[in-house]
């Protein structure tokens, strides 16, 4: 009988390794047809999740407090397993370096809980050559056995998209790989369980590795691209979403938009392929020039707020600015890599700090993470600047009223950085606004 017999008659279990937005989903989606373990180190996000509440948002509380998924922070319930999918983030040093430590210590654990027969797939976005060339070593070493004997390895690159309700894992096509074909199809088998849209069987694991890094550094391109033209749009007095909504009228016009590119796989995985590239000798010209445009953006709009302080004949150093938003990106309470911060660290070198509110943020992980206090909304009031960072739904339904409400009324001129256009940019092109947006 093959793993995935097992698997399906119950006789063995699947784990998650590392249960944030990406691994967590797939926990729960896998316990719904076979046994799954679910370990992650925080301690107090398993105690959360026993608890019936999910910090991620992604599935909600009512599905984590119903699922069977076994949710543990001790290392020794792996062995339980013996098909594992490692989920852990791969963020990157502040060099833009990848910052391998993440996998290696989930691999160093998994190594030391390791049992023959088994198969690891790991799902954690990295250069070609990481999951063979890093992690098998480790696991070797841990365990004592040998990889291709002793245990088989796979590469399913996530394709979680947090906060988005409509592609989901079970409707994305999920790239599988193994290191050989008896691997690969098991690996195949295991996935098409829970994967409504189907599996496709990438020809090896660099290539599964690769098929992920470059589809968020296309994003992150065409999304620089994006933001240079707002900046030279903006230099010319026109409007850009104005410009693109006319473009996108023909049919092959690829309808992106600028904004801030934070979060740990667009703004993070291009580093990871020029950083691999340039071992191979190579030096990036398009991947990094992209970056370094969107890497400015949040220092660029802090700027324009400025600019048009000044433009309403506010004094800029002791100017009441407030900030809507704080996560990386909309519905979302992720504040990892959020480009929202440099609007604020630019801002104060200006002499504003300003006033954050985000209702959908995490709140622990934005003061953890940033030593940032997020407000209420009540504190949004008298302000001589609002920004609207982040297109959280409850900001896109605020009204005109509500807006009002919250500028200084002694002012001639209130000042709107719509930062992605949630706002009617026609209900503020009267003389009492200066509206601006990317």
């Amino acid at each position: 009988m093959s793993l995935y017999e097992k698997i399906v008659a119950g006789e063995e279990k699947i784990s998650l390794v590392g249960l944030g937005y990406v691994g967590m989903p797939i926990a729960v989606a896998f316990a719904r047809k076979v046994k799954v373990v679910g370990f992650d180190l925080n301690e107090a996000k398993i105690n959360l999740y026993k608890s019936g509440i999910d910090p991620t948002r992604e599935v909600g509380d009512d599905v984590i407090k119903t699922t069977t998924v076994e949710f543990t922070a001790d290392p020794a319930r792996l062995k339980e397993a013996k098909f594992h999918i490692v989920a852990v983030p791969t963020p990157v040093n502040d060099d833009h370096t990848p910052d391998l430590t993440p996998v290696e210590g989930a691999s160093r654990l998994l190594g030391q809980n390791l049992t023959k027969g088994s198969i690891i797939v790991f799902e954690s976005t990295v250069y070609p050559g990481v999951t063979e060339d890093v992690c098998v070593p480790i696991l070797e070493k841990e365990s004592g056995l040998k990889c291709g004997v002793d245990f088989k390895i796979g590469y399913s690159p996530e394709r979680i998209n947090p906060g988005d309700k409509v592609h989901r894992l079970e409707t994305i096509t999920k790239i599988v790989s193994g290191m050989d074909e008896e691997t690969l199809d098991e690996v195949a088998k295991v996935y098409e369980l829970v994967v409504d849209a189907g599996v496709y069987r990438a020809d090896s694991i660099k290539v599964a590795e690769a098929a992920k890094v470059i589809e968020n550094s296309q994003r992150d391109i065409n999304i620089a691209f994006m933001n240079e033209l707002s900046i030279i749009f903006n230099k010319m007095g026109i409007d850009t979403r104005s410009v693109l909504e006319a473009a996108g009228t023909k049919w092959n016009f690829l309808k992106f938009f600028p904004g801030l590119v934070g979060g740990h796989c667009i703004g993070v995985d291009p580093y990871y392929l020029t950083y691999k590239a340039e071992q191979m000798g190579y030096h990036s010209q398009v991947i990094l020039a992209g970056r370094r445009i969107n890497d400015d953006m949040g220092k660029y709009v802090a700027e324009n707020v400025v600019k048009n302080l000044i433009k309403a004949d506010v004094a800029v150093k002791t100017a009441k600015v407030a900030i809507m938003g704080f996560t990386f990106k909309e519905n979302c309470p992720d504040t990892r890599n959020t480009k929202v911060i440099d609007i604020v660290n630019e801002l104060r070198e200006y002499g504003i700090d300003p006033v954050i509110v985000d209702e959908t943020a995490d709140r622990a992980e934005a003061k953890h993470l940033y030593g940032i206090e997020l407000a209420d909304q009540s504190a949004v009031k008298d302000v001589d600047a609002l920004i609207i960072a982040v297109a959280h739904d409850e900001f896109g339904n605020l009204d005109k009223a509500a807006i009002d409400a919250c500028f200084n009324t002694s002012n001639t001129k209130k000042v709107l950085v719509d930062v992605k256009g949630v706002q009617d940019r026609k209900a503020y092109l009267g003389e009492e606004y200066i509206y601006w947006r990317l």
